[in-house]
């Protein structure tokens, strides 16, 4: 076991030189990347930025989708002892004038990205552009090839530790900046080798990258993963392309948060035309229908189907369940990977399993989940106050509300911000009363809201079937569900009414973060006059009301 990215790259190239490592689909054709190819890349760029950007200690920014050179980008830089700055495509423009002014950055690679034109105009002062291949810009910069060709064959004499910085990750955030967490070499393999028992995929697994390298967990999984362990990568084109990349892919272990499995789920339904067509077909030959959905989408090579970053509705992994494709609960966090997972061998549906081997849990007085670990994220960066909130005594107050049962099996209840008060003054714990909701097969996304109302309130959106469908029939289904779940919930946490939302929460309108959690305050901030008023009606009228916006 080796004690630095670089050095588990290093031992891959030297062991499998020709193998593939990197796949890039382009239309019908398909690039390849051996290990040794990718290697001599990411040792001259880091040459080159040790012979220009004067380091270690350089923060460098890398803007780009998905693709092997994100991946050689990121390692280039660590091989010169700089830290990298994950962008996403799709940060506004604040945001980031922000990260890249409170890093300081010095370089930034610039790939594919959909949000060129607002991050042009805030660029520091002085900053040096690299375009990654194919990618031009209107304005003085480096390109990667030519970079690439001054320095074949050069490499980098940065000689790294295990507790070196290695990368600045902010957090999307549901509110205000992000917090730029600072990541080592032992934050990341740490946890890749914890997660290893736990996956259960073989040395070489088949990977697929698809969600944002900016997100920590699809970088670990994948990225760090495959130098780790040796494993290959096949990217994700775009997001039309899907099902195609992942039925060339067929990958060992696939990581996917809540909304991408919902997602997926409205794309299975919908090739059978309703949920009813395929309870019929999974009644006629279950094993055949499951084999069928499985292939179709690639995943009938799946040892370990990974869902995390947000809670996952028990509902919508028992819908998986008959079609035999199996989600293992598990969690992690920007400051601390790899915490707890769910096995086949141990797995409760609705916990995010026990945790794993070397870390320890335990519940604060207010029911908060804390974890010690080795591999934990060294704190934020240039926040020393907030550091020492949350890393207290080598213990990390994760922030998230728990239950730990009998047998370790770890539940968590809500966020810790996310609990409110309605109007009694009683807490409510919105996570549970969603993922109640969310069994409703017409809807494809909720909120609930409630901080001092007479009432709780559940907005939500409907899956693309149910826009199609008539809506008075839709409408007392979901009034029946809500009926159906205030049963089991106490007296003051009971919904009220139901907001439908006329179009769908996105990244784009701000509705989600850039790892797809849904942003409350937004939600609050666009519904909140109209459900705070709503909530006053259904407790006159002792009835629960529903309007389309």
């Amino acid at each position: 076991m080796y004690s630095t990215l670089i050095e588990y790259l290093d031992h891959w190239t030297k062991k499998q030189p020709n193998d593939i490592w990197l796949r890039q689909p382009k239309g019908e054709v398909v690039e390849e990347w051996s290990w040794q190819q990718a290697s001599e890349q990411i040792h001259a760029i880091a040459a080159w930025q040790q012979q220009t950007l004067g380091g270690p200690g350089v923060n460098v920014g890398l803007l780009s989708r998905n693709r092997p050179h994100w991946f050689m980008a990121d390692l280039a830089s660590i091989a010169a002892g700089n830290a990298t700055v994950p962008m996403f495509t799709t940060l506004p423009r604040d945001t980031a004038e922000y990260v890249m002014d409170f890093t300081d950055m010095q370089l930034l690679f610039v790939g594919e990205t959909e949000n060129w034109e607002k991050i042009e105009p805030v660029l520091p002062e002085g900053i040096t552009l690299v375009t990654l291949p194919g990618v031009d810009l209107a304005r003085e910069h480096l390109r990667w090839d030519d970079l690439v060709a001054a320095h074949h064959g050069q490499r980098a004499t940065h000689s790294a530790q295990a507790d070196d910085l290695i990368s600045i990750v902010f957090t999307s955030g549901t509110t205000g900046m992000p917090k730029g967490v600072m990541q080592s070499h032992a934050a990341n393999i740490v946890p890749v080798n914890r997660f290893k028992s736990a996956f259960d995929t073989p040395a070489n697994a088949r990977l697929f990258s698809y969600l944002p390298l900016s997100h920590i967990a699809e970088r670990q999984v994948v990225e760090f993963s495959s130098v780790i362990n040796g494993g290959s990568v096949y990217f994700n084109e775009n997001m039309t392309t899907l099902l195609r990349d992942l039925q060339a892919c067929r990958p060992h272990l696939l990581f996917g948060p809540p909304r991408v499995w919902e997602q997926l789920q409205q794309g299975i339904i919908a090739q059978f035309g309703s949920q009813d067509a395929l309870e019929a077909a999974l009644a006629k030959d279950k094993e055949a229908t499951g084999k069928m959905v499985r292939d179709n989408l690639g995943l009938n090579e799946a040892m370990y189907l990974l869902t995390a970053a947000a809670p996952t509705p028990p509902a919508l992994i028992h819908w998986y369940s008959e079609l035999g494709i199996e989600l293992m609960e598990g969690f992690g966090q920007t400051e601390a990977m790899g915490v707890s997972a769910n096995t086949r061998e141990h797995r409760k549906i609705g916990s995010i399993g026990r945790a794993v081997e070397g870390v320890e849990v335990r519940l604060s007085e207010e029911s908060e989940l804390l974890i010690r670990a080795t591999g934990l994220a060294a704190g934020y960066y240039k926040m020393p106050e907030k550091t020492a909130e949350t890393f207290v005594d080598g213990w990390l107050h994760t922030g998230d509300k728990a239950r730990i049962d009998e047998d370790g099996f770890i539940y968590i209840t809500g966020r810790v911000k996310d609990y409110f008060k309605t109007i009694q003054g009683k807490f409510v714990a919105p996570t549970a009363i969603e993922n109640e909701f969310a069994k409703s097969p017409h809807s494809e996304q909720c909120c609930l809201l409630g901080r001092g109302y007479s009432k709780t309130v559940i907005v939500c959106v409907l899956s693309e079937l149910a826009q199609k469908s008539a809506g008075q029939t839709i409408d007392q289904d979901l009034i029946a569900q809500v009926e159906q779940l205030n049963q089991t919930v106490e007296k003051h946490a009971r919904v009220g009414a139901i907001i439908v939302s006329r179009e769908p929460w996105t990244i784009d309108n701000g509705m989600l973060t850039p790892t797809m959690k849904i942003r409350r305050e937004q939600v609050e901030e666009q519904f909140g006059e109209q459900a705070r008023q709503l909530a006053q009606d259904a407790a006159v009228q002792r009835k629960i009301l529903l309007v389309r916006e």
